[in-house]
């Protein structure tokens, strides 16, 4: 942001007006940082007062031709920012020193889902939230350790059963760990059924 700055010590923040702790970040240098890399996609700011991120919003930010990620820093930027930018984006309620991690999250989440980047992308389908629940659990060799034995179902070979009892793991962890993802989710008749299994309906 020194770039974009006029005064001879190329200060990128200031004091804030009416007082207060904390520096916050200059309109100008912002602003013409902006207007000089922006791209044929939105300008995102991140902040804790934004949309909480989620997948739904990684999908959609997929589709993007080009992002530009603007991090805040200190106390914040100048509301003079805001006017600039198309969306704000907050990866959760809690305080960062500066918007620089969230913006790498962002990147992370985001850039998996363009075609390419990761190698097998039926993995896309079937992680925690893709389809808004947990993912199921994984195992891998040995089939025993230390007294944990890998469930018989995975060493069976029969595909539909994997298939069933990954989702049928898949909604008893979202059950268990974050209930509020099942509001309003669309679930087929099998899944209805295994939820009542797990509830204990049966």
């Amino acid at each position: 942001l020194r770039d974009y700055t006029h005064d001879k010590h190329r200060m990128t923040d200031d004091a804030p007006y009416g007082g207060g702790p904390g520096m916050v970040m200059k309109v100008e240098p912002i602003v013409e940082a902006i207007e000089k890399v922006r791209g044929a996609g939105p300008v995102l700011l991140m902040s804790p007062q934004g949309e909480r991120f989620n997948q739904k919003m990684a999908q959609e930010l997929a589709g993007e031709e080009r992002l530009t990620i603007v991090c805040g820093r200190y106390e914040g930027f100048d509301e003079r920012v805001r006017p600039f930018v198309d969306r704000e984006i907050s990866i959760g309620d809690y305080i960062l020193t500066g918007g620089e991690i969230a913006a790498m999250a962002v990147i992370d989440s985001v850039s998996r889902l363009v075609p390419g980047v990761l190698g097998d992308s039926e993995s896309l389908t079937e992680e925690t939230f893709s389809d808004s629940l947990i993912e199921y659990p994984h195992y891998t060799r040995p089939d025993s350790f230390r007294g944990m034995e890998v469930p018989e179902v995975l060493l069976s070979g029969n595909h539909e059963e994997i298939r069933k009892w990954r989702r049928r793991e898949a909604i008893k962890r979202t059950l268990e760990r974050r209930s509020d993802l099942l509001d309003g989710l669309e679930l087929s008749g099998e899944d209805e059924e295994m939820l009542k299994e797990i509830r204990g309906g049966k």
